[in-house]
């Protein structure tokens, strides 16, 4: 593959782009031959600021902890997004699954799997989102019923059945559901007169949010956690 492309498809940036780097000493061989846009190269060969690029084969898998501040998209103009919090080598082709709100935090995947995304998000597949939350007022056994029943948030059908665990302090709950709708959790507790103050995923379906994966880190999925989402 040419040399210019090997970089392209790794993540490095245009072809215009790269062919500044290598005129700007940033890129090497391991062989010691000089760098050229148009010389060929096999994988394993290149080294860009003296660190192995490596072009992945297969579907990539991360999972980010997203920070509030940030908006759920693969780009935007104004705002910072999750896409931000990558290393530029490893953002081609990959986008969230599903979305989180801006001041919502917690678990984000990113994959280039659209069938796994597709069976994640799709809710004839049912697979469950987990979210933390603090509410304004304490929540109530006639709240959990509420879900259970599938709450009226104002679209044309009722949210599908969903569960509310309510916790010890009846400000904070745990919330499963298996939709995707605009604002769905917040229009859940709205709907049963109360307001989420705090909002966060920890997890979807079994896969759960990595205990030591800080706010606005991010790291490639294991083969085990993967196949964990993929349940």
């Amino acid at each position: 593959m040419r040399l210019d492309k090997y970089l392209a498809d790794a993540g490095y940036g245009t072809r215009k782009e790269i062919k500044n780097y290598i005129k700007n000493g940033r890129v090497s061989i391991l062989d010691g031959r000089d760098p050229r846009p148009e010389m060929h190269v096999e994988n394993g060969d290149v080294l860009f600021d003296n660190a192995p690029v490596s072009l992945e084969t297969g579907f990539k898998y991360y999972v980010l902890n997203k920070p509030s501040g940030v908006i759920t998209a693969t780009h935007d103009n104004r705002e910072k997004t999750v896409m931000d919090l990558l290393e530029p080598a490893i953002r081609k082709g990959l986008a969230p699954v599903g979305r989180l709100d801006k001041d919502t935090e917690g678990l984000l995947v990113l994959t280039d799997d659209g069938q796994l995304t597709h069976r994640l998000l799709s809710p004839k597949h049912h697979v469950w989102k987990t979210y933390y939350i603090k509410t304004d007022m304490p929540l109530e056994e006639r709240d959990c019923e509420y879900f259970r029943d599938g709450v009226d948030i104002g679209d044309d059908k009722p949210c599908l059945p969903a569960e509310l665990r309510i916790y010890d302090n009846p400000c904070e709950a745990e919330i499963r559901i298996c939709e995707g709708r605009f604002h769905q959790v917040k229009r859940m507790i709205a709907a049963c007169g109360k307001e989420v103050i705090y909002l966060e995923r920890i997890a979807m379906g079994e896969f759960t949010l990595p205990k030591d994966l800080e706010r606005g880190s991010f790291r490639r999925m294991t083969e085990e956690e993967v196949e964990c989402l993929k349940g």
